[in-house]
């Protein structure tokens, strides 16, 4: 690659990194992956200037940041002109303008195929995480190379020297640890054999289990997916867009993942293929107007049945918490038992901690719904049938104060 190639931060185990990737290819663009593709040298100052553009939040989501936003871990695009970026879904629109007369867009230009690439991305982001994050740690310890283990050699020239094997065990318990914040709560008593407890999938006192909720879904969605794939190369029609690319970011993360990929091959054939052709860069671009073809009807179905009534719920969870007087969301509070509430899906109950930027991305999705007209809107209703969307997608007024979404 080109030293003026831009730079991708993160590992290959994180599904918004992949997310970014695709679309970089997509739009032919020059890349390097770090720390994996960089010297010892490089990968301490890109990840010095990383650490220096949080801590400045001179680190941009673009078009600008919001109060409700929440830096990651991973990734961050580095460009060429030396700006430091990140969110995989601004990323697309800024991608899109960036190469505006060489590419097919990603975010689609006809509004009601734009709003739906946008509910899709945001479903796939925000709940999809939830499902292939369970995938990879409930069935890590059946897998020969551990998700650990693949991080600590993508991060050999970044790490101490001889400290990766005592990193790789941090990060898989760290990340067992998580799965309850990241919406996987086992049930009581839950046990493998052979496991040691740091690394057994965690019941959480007062949670309901979840195991069986994200599993039905994953399948649902599988289910769906492959039933678009039948009639489409894409979600959309003919190309790839922003809609393909969260998707894949999610679903691929399980491709290296042993059994979890296993099952996904056996349960979804068709989606399986689809996946390795994307990673293999069978996508790049692509070309066509976007279609909103009568084979999506199953993949809105049950993204309206997870990912919508978890975000109705987590931003009227936000707001009654905000009224209260609560100055804690995200993480932070799910660690000290404050911000919770309760909801159920598909039938199943659960108890998560409110999101704030989740509920950003709510707002912005509802005040896109909003700003479409009626044609637009009948041609989205007619996939999605049930309750009027007018009423569906409206976010309650949210005013968090600065420092408030820690």
């Amino acid at each position: 690659m080109s030293s003026a190639a831009c730079i991708v931060w993160g590992p290959e185990l994180s599904p918004f990194l992949l997310k970014l990737e695709s679309m970089l290819v997509h739009h032919g663009v020059a890349w390097r992956r770090l720390p994996r593709d960089g010297t010892r040298l490089e990968n301490v100052r890109v990840s010095l200037r990383i650490r220096r553009a949080v801590r400045t939040r001179t680190a941009l989501r673009p078009p600008a940041n919001d109060v409700l936003d929440e830096y990651p871990l991973v990734p961050f695009l580095l460009t060429e002109s030396g700006a430091v970026l990140y969110d995989s879904t601004a990323l697309a629109s800024w991608l899109d303008q960036r190469d505006a007369d060489r590419s097919q867009p990603l975010v689609p230009v006809d509004p009601a195929a734009r709003f739906v690439a946008a509910l899709i991305d945001e479903a796939f982001d925000e709940f999809g995480l939830y499902m292939v994050h369970h995938n990879r740690w409930k069935l890590a310890a059946a897998d020969n190379d551990s998700p650990g283990a693949r991080l600590a050699r993508e991060y050999a020239r970044l790490l101490p020297p001889a400290s990766s094997r005592l990193f790789a065990q941090w990060f898989a318990r760290r990340q067992v640890r998580r799965l309850p914040y990241l919406f996987s709560v086992a049930p009581d008593g839950y046990r493998v054999a052979g496991l040691s407890a740091p690394l057994t999938p965690p019941a959480r006192p007062g949670f309901p289990p979840t195991h069986d909720l994200l599993e039905e879904a994953w399948r649902r969605y599988l289910r769906a997916i492959e039933t678009v794939l039948e009639e489409q190369p894409f979600l959309l029609g003919p190309a790839f867009t922003l809609a393909d690319a969260s998707a894949y970011g999610q679903l691929s993360m399980n491709l290296t993942d042993g059994l979890a990929a296993r099952r996904l091959r056996e349960l979804a054939p068709r989606t399986f293929d689809w996946l390795v052709s994307i990673r293999e860069r069978r996508h790049a671009g692509t070309r066509g107007e976007p279609v909103l073809a009568p084979c999506l009807q199953s993949l809105l179905e049950v993204v309206m049945a997870t990912y919508v009534p978890l975000m109705q719920a987590n931003a009227a969870a936000c707001a009654e918490l905000l009224a209260r007087g609560e100055p804690s969301f995200n993480e932070k509070a799910f660690d000290k038992g404050r911000g919770l509430f309760d909801g159920e899906l598909l039938g199943h109950r659960y108890r998560s901690v409110a999101r704030s930027f989740q509920a950003r991305s709510w707002r912005d999705l509802c005040a896109l719904w909003s700003a479409l007209d009626s044609d637009a809107k009948r041609q989205i209703a007619g996939l999605v049938p049930g309750d009027p969307l007018d009423a569906t997608f409206v976010a309650p007024a949210v005013a968090f104060g600065a420092g408030a979404s820690g």
